[in-house]
C-alpha cells in the first residue's frame, strides 16, 4: 500500500507541445515554461531505427503527436533520464494507437506498471494487430526490439 501511495504521489502530468519524434516510441514535449521532456512512452517497444519497420514507426508517431498538444501521464524516469508516460491526443491513447497500428510491441517485461485495464488492451491490440498482418506483423519472423539491442551490443 505504502509503494501504491509513493507512486501515486510522484505522478505528473505534463501537458505540452510536441516538438520532436525521435523514433517510435520516443518524443520530446515542450511544457509551457518552455522546458523540454524528453517522453519514452510506456507499455510499448519500437522497432528501433536501423530495424524493419524502424523508420515507418516513426512516422506514425509523428503523424499522431507532432506540432500537437498533448498530456503525458508520467511518473517515473528511465535509465537515460527520459520520463516514462503514456501520450494522450485529445483523450486518445497514443502508446495503445502504436501498437494497433502494428508498429510497436506491447512491453510485457514492464506490464507491472500498467493499470490491469491497460495492459488487456495493450495485449488485445498486439494479438488483433498480429492477426490482421499490420504493420510489423507483415513481416514472417519480426524480431522484437529489446532482442535487436542485446543483438548488437554482443560482440
Amino acid at each position: 500500500m505504502l509503494l501504491a501511495l509513493a507512486c501515486t504521489a510522484n505522478a505528473e502530468t505534463i501537458t505540452g507541445l510536441v516538438v520532436g519524434v525521435s523514433d517510435g516510441d520516443t518524443i520530446t514535449v515542450l511544457d509551457a515554461d518552455k522546458v523540454q521532456h524528453k517522453i519514452r512512452l510506456a507499455g510499448i517497444d519500437a522497432p528501433e531505427k536501423k530495424q524493419a519497420f524502424g523508420n515507418r514507426s516513426k512516422e506514425s508517431l509523428s503523424d499522431l503527436v507532432f506540432d500537437k498538444t498533448v498530456n503525458v501521464e508520467t511518473d517515473k524516469r528511465d535509465r537515460y533520464r527520459r520520463e516514462i508516460g503514456k501520450v494522450l491526443v485529445n483523450g486518445r491513447d497514443v502508446n495503445l494507437v502504436q501498437v494497433e497500428r502494428g508498429m510497436a510491441w506491447f512491453y510485457r517485461q514492464y506490464q507491472r506498471e500498467q493499470s490491469p485495464n491497460d495492459r488487456r488492451l495493450y495485449e488485445a491490440a498486439e494479438d488483433a494487430a498480429r492477426a490482421d498482418k499490420r504493420g510489423l506483423w507483415r513481416d514472417a519472423d519480426p524480431m522484437p526490439p529489446w532482442e535487436f539491442r542485446h543483438n548488437k551490443i554482443k560482440p
